[in-house]
């Protein structure tokens, strides 16, 4: 049935469903992993790295060290899950988008503004023959002075939403199980920007593997002040391997120390 009504993105089936739009959603679930974990002096993005090739070179614009992080603006950067060229071209429209209104208001973009365009355009693809879905999706980490830190989500099918935690992309099920288990309830009781990045360790060493946990294997990036003592210069900056290696030493006595208590 679903083969006569999946030709054309813009014709529904008889239960109301676009299935070109479902197909897009499809792709990203087999996607390499990404979540992100909203802090309270910042937000945590982290990704897994699926070309872990020696023979790339990292030197370029295009291969560059960072394989699914994305700076858009100072304060504003993004965690991609899918077709990398689709997510090339709409953060392309991003970055436009916040200079036009760096350029017209003198002020950075607000996070959610961001994000709405985005969402529209992907919308967009979604209503007209002869286009497909933007098989991509994102999470938004960002700051601004009307809502502070923010993390976003948005899928093909243009539907964008607000999050404390989130994962996309491939095991997105059962990390985004294991972050309402682990994410603090009490909205007082925010983790603090060291505490997300474990708890983000933590999920991508049960939903994958223990042996995730390598600075070659995951790629984390941060919004928060770069000079935590003043609150100043709040950017999208990637965290230093050193922290990372620390960081994953933690997780990993933690899940050692887990497993002989559960043996024993």
């Amino acid at each position: 049935m679903s083969r006569r009504y999946d030709q054309r993105v813009t014709t529904f089936s008889p239960e109301g469903r676009l299935y070109q739009v479902e197909y897009a959603l499809e792709a990203i679930s087999h996607a390499g992993a990404c979540l992100g974990i909203l802090c309270s002096d910042g937000v945590v993005l982290a990704a897994e790295r699926r070309n872990l090739s020696k023979l790339l070179d990292k030197r370029g614009r295009i291969t560059r060290a960072s394989e699914k992080m994305y700076e858009i603006d100072n304060h504003i950067g993004c965690a991609v899950a899918g077709i990398t060229a689709d997510a090339n071209a709409l953060i392309q429209k991003a970055r436009l988008f916040a200079q036009r209104y760096l350029y017209t208001y003198n002020e950075p973009v607000p996070v959610e503004y961001l994000v709405q365009q985005i969402a529209d355009a992907k919308q967009s693809y979604t209503q007209f023959g002869g286009l497909r879905p933007y098989g991509v999706s994102f999470l938004f980490a960002g700051w601004d002075r009307h809502l502070g830190y923010q993390l976003y989500n948005s899928d093909p099918s243009g539907n964008y939403g607000g999050w404390k935690a989130i994962a996309i992309g491939q095991h997105h099920a059962a990390a985004n199980s294991m972050l309402r288990q682990e994410y603090p309830e009490n909205p007082e009781a925010m983790p603090t920007m060291k505490d997300g990045m474990r708890l983000a360790a933590k999920v991508f060493a049960k939903t994958i593997d223990l042996s995730i946990l390598d600075v070659e294997k995951l790629e984390f990036t941060r919004v928060c002040p770069l000079d935590a003592c003043t609150n100043a210069n709040i950017l999208f900056h990637n965290v230093s391997d050193e922290e990372l290696k620390s960081a994953f030493e933690e997780v990993k006595r933690e899940l050692a120390q887990a497993s002989g208590t559960e043996n024993t």
